[in-house]
């Protein structure tokens, strides 16, 4: 939805993207607790142009004969695609963009041609390309104002799938691309608004999830062969059905659901049979489960109280994969090689960001393929996240991610921050993360809120700020400001509240809702005017409009209470400085939100800065970008947080 996450971004759509972004996205390992380091001072701080020296990367490819991995990295300034070669070395950039996000797909099954994703200048108009082995660059979905992403591969390789909107900007069709030639062919038209989950190796089926509200989702089965759309999971009340994978002999489709309990497990549904079966479950959501080329292993992922755990099942033994043993970080993003000998994954942690890693299942030590800290910043001055938990004014408990500077103490107490994450139904997750660690390094306690409503601690709290927004959600701030205040090493006079997207709608609904509960905000690009922002959501969020009016609310039928929530309409009760940060092509909250703030509150007299990035879109992808909004950042909270 409108959803920034640790200076990221997550971007909703078709499953075979959301599974790649949710995997990338989970943040990571539990180390020791920030309290433990009340008596250490940092030896230095670091300038924001020293943390973004550090590298950021997504995805993992194999090469058609295992040699090299395919990935995406910013090393360049903005994202291009690079490969590095499983033995170690350096790694080679493949592509060289200047301007636009260039994000790695997939090495070709049988040769070295590369497919890779682009949009202009944020916009999430991404178009499918592929780099031929000589080098030249050939759009697969040409045409204006049309996205296009990535759906899999056939199991020989012969051919993949892509949806593109082309046809109508509302639905996304399903295309079948030949591998020598590119021909297409009309694989499925979609008239409902249906996502696509997965495609059996068979091809003779596809499944489909289909949004009723942000937590109720049902999973349609589509037969080839006959045209026929069977609705699978009738069920009673609200539940979250999700399509996962077909298994290899196109027996069975794996899904997850919290139907009858509060956490997602995975379960499968029998194509000849139609009968539903239990597969796995934990104490939290499963977050994904998926098959390796040959379905000799599945790879599952628990969103375990803030951080990833990692399990790999054997799926003719059901007994789990012993894996390596590994620095201090979880493992997150598996991509196992299409000879399933070979598993390449990230390992991230609060003070140290992804790292790329290969292992050849069975032997010893996995190989690290990459080092992206920068080598001028001393992993002992950044710090270890927290999971803490207070009650919030209705009692109801409150998980966050708290991060203590190493320098505050009773003695010398520090300011703070509430940071609120995107969503609705986002969460703010264990990991790495140099925004908060700058933050931190220069003496801010952050404490990252899950307020009611956040993903990963069971559906009736996620559901529990459905049509709330701007009451509970933020008075579960509030509370977290209390929280902090309490702390012996924080200054109760001196806290704020930062938040991107969903956010920044919460920052701003702070400072106009709750004038006097914090003494400064950070809104990067928040929503000001739930109104305009629903009627203006894009084309292609058609499959989940009418979800996004019950979880906000209905822009015709629940006007009034929309504008009783929207910050731009009680602008004038704003007393507390504001900066505010935007993207010129954001497509989801577009920029007359952060126009029309930043003028309101200019009218009270009250210190507002205002940041425009005309190269940007829902978050921002240029180190240039970040390093500029991330000082302006420091610098707005130097002069009207510390010092005041």
């Amino acid at each position: 939805m409108f959803s920034f996450q640790n200076g990221g971004i997550i971007m909703p759509n078709a499953r075979a993207a959301a599974r790649t972004l949710a995997a990338a996205l989970l943040a990571l390992a539990a180390f020791s607790t920030a309290h433990a380091q009340e008596t250490k001072r940092p030896s230095k701080q670091y300038t924001i142009e020293q943390f973004m020296a550090t590298t950021s990367l997504s995805g993992a490819s194999f090469s058609a004969d295992e040699t090299r991995i395919l990935f995406s990295s910013n090393e360049s300034g903005i994202y291009n695609v690079f490969s590095v070669p499983v033995a170690g070395g350096p790694a080679t950039q493949i592509t060289r963009s200047t301007t636009d996000n260039t994000t790695a797909v997939s090495y070709f099954p049988a040769d070295d041609r590369v497919l890779f994703t682009r949009d202009q200048a944020g916009n999430e108009l991404n178009h499918l390309y592929v780099r031929e082995t000589g080098g030249a660059e050939k759009d697969l979905t040409p045409g204006e104002k049309l996205k296009a992403i990535f759906a899999g591969w056939t199991p020989g390789g012969d051919a993949f799938y892509v949806l593109s909107n082309e046809r109508d900007a509302r639905f996304f069709d399903l295309y079948r691309y030949d591998a020598k030639g590119y021909e297409r062919k009309l694989f499925y038209k979609d008239e409902t608004g249906y996502q696509v989950g997965a495609i059996s190796d068979d091809a003779r089926w596809v499944a489909f999830d289909k949004p009723k509200t942000t937590a109720d989702t049902d999973i349609y089965l589509w037969n080839a062969a006959t045209g026929e759309t069977k609705h699978i999971t009738p069920h009673q009340g609200e539940a979250a059905y999700t399509s996962e994978d077909f298994d290899a002999e196109c027996r069975y489709l794996y899904y997850t659901t919290n139907d009858g309990g509060e956490f997602a497990r995975v379960r499968r549904y029998e194509l000849a049979t139609g009968k539903h079966e239990e597969v796995e479950k934990a104490d939290w959501d499963v977050a994904f489960t998926r098959f390796s080329h040959r379905g000799r292993y599945r790879v599952t992922a628990v969103n375990e109280d803030g951080r990833t755990a990692i399990r790999i099942v054997e799926t003719k033994t059901g007994r789990p994969l012993a894996l390596p043993r590994l620095p201090a970080g979880d493992i997150t993003s598996v991509t196992i090689a299409r000879g399933e000998g070979k598993l390449a994954f990230y390992v991230n942690g609060d003070r140290a960001p992804s790292n790329l890693y290969v292992w050849t299942i069975g032997e010893g030590e996995p190989r690290r393929l990459t080092d992206t800290l920068s080598k001028e910043i001393d992993p002992a001055d950044l710090v270890d996240s927290e999971v803490v938990r207070f009650k919030s004014f209705d009692g109801t408990t409150i998980p966050s991610i708290f991060f203590k500077p190493l320098q505050a103490t009773a003695a010398s107490k520090a300011p703070a921050l509430v940071w609120v994450h995107g969503g609705p139904g986002g969460q703010t997750r264990k990991g790495y993360s140099a925004l908060i660690q700058y933050l931190v390094n220069h003496g801010y306690v952050v404490l990252g809120i899950n307020n009611r409503g956040s993903s990963g601690y069971g559906r009736t709290f996620y559901s529990a700020d459905d049509q709330k927004h701007g009451h509970e959600p933020l008075w579960d701030c509030v509370e977290g400001k209390k929280y902090l205040a309490m702390l012996p090493y924080v200054d109760k006079e001196r806290i704020g509240i930062i938040g991107g997207s969903y956010g920044g709608y919460m920052t701003l609904a702070a400072l106009s809702l709750q004038p006097d509960a914090f003494a400064v905000g950070v809104d990067l690009f928040g929503i000001s005017n739930w109104v305009r922002t629903l009627e203006s959501i894009p084309a292609w969020w058609e499959s989940q409009r009418l979800a996004l009016y019950k979880e906000i609310g209905d822009p015709v039928k629940q006007r009034a209470m929309l504008m009783e929530v929207s910050p731009l309409f009680h602008a004038d009760k704003i007393k507390r400085p504001l900066m505010v940060l935007q993207g010129a092509n954001d497509p989801r909250v577009i920029k007359p939100e952060s126009d029309d703030i930043v003028a309101a509150v200019k009218k009270n007299g009250i210190p507002v800065e205002y940041v425009v990035f005309p190269d940007e879109g829902h978050g921002f992808a240029k180190k240039k970008n970040q390093i500029e909004g991330y000082r302006r950042i420091l610098d707005f909270l130097d002069r009207y947080l510390k010092a005041s």
